[in-house]
């Protein structure tokens, strides 16, 4: 079991780093709304993460397959990912978010956040693609335990989770240094990030069905663990 958790707590540390749309809707989220709302987002994020290693879990390497001939699906969350990203960038402030009274006691409603982060994890299908091929590599390693599975994922998703406290905190250092036009700014940086994550699902979806082979997924994913 410690080994289970010493390999785990590495993974989970990757995984906070991972650059993608949730990667930056959290450091925003923290900077403009503060640690409370930031953390919201962040709990919704992990619920999704949750429920993709509950279906990777059960399904393993037969829905691997299944994604690799459902390109649509890419398509589907990719243009989610894509039109939020551009709504976000080509809206127009509104007066009261230039006000930097506004901006210091904003109100917020955790509830939205928390679904926000749960949907903006959910709806990225690479993400239940990089679960996939997380158990299908170390499920061997495991045993195919269920206890082993629990403590492992467990802690991976704890030692994310802490580590993307740590980040909310940081993030949030930066809101004094940041003027009303800066936070427009970073929504628009933001949006076009979500823009360009949609586009590449997008890509991926129109892509060879052999471009989208599950076993050069595995593959890839076993050499990012042996280095």
């Amino acid at each position: 079991m410690i080994e289970d958790i010493q390999a785990a707590i590495p993974l989970g540390f990757f995984l906070a780093f991972m650059i993608g749309p949730v990667f930056f809707v959290l450091l925003e989220t923290s900077v403009i709304k503060g640690f409370r709302a930031a953390l919201a987002f962040d709990l919704g994020v992990i619920l999704a993460d949750i429920l993709f290693i509950a279906i990777a879990y059960f399904s393993s390497f037969q829905l691997l397959e299944n994604l690799s001939n459902q390109p649509g699906l890419y398509v589907f969350g990719g243009t989610i990912l894509a039109v939020y990203g551009f709504i976000i960038y080509f809206k127009k402030p509104k007066k009261e978010a230039i006000d930097t009274k506004q901006l210091s006691a904003p109100k917020t409603n955790y509830f939205t956040l928390f679904i926000k982060g749960f949907f903006l994890n959910f709806i990225n299908i690479g993400v239940l693609v990089f679960w996939l091929g997380i158990i299908i590599v170390v499920g061997p390693s495991l045993d195919n335990n269920t206890n082993r599975f629990i403590v492992f994922f467990g802690t991976m998703i704890t030692a994310y989770f802490v580590t993307d406290i740590i980040k909310i905190l940081l993030a949030k250092q930066l809101k004094n240094k940041l003027t009303p036009q800066a936070i427009i700014k970073v929504k628009r940086f933001l949006g076009l990030i979500l823009a360009v994550c949609g586009t590449v699902l997008i890509i991926k979806g129109f892509l060879p069905k052999d471009k989208l082979n599950p076993q050069q997924i595995i593959d890839q994913i076993e050499e990012q663990t042996n280095h």
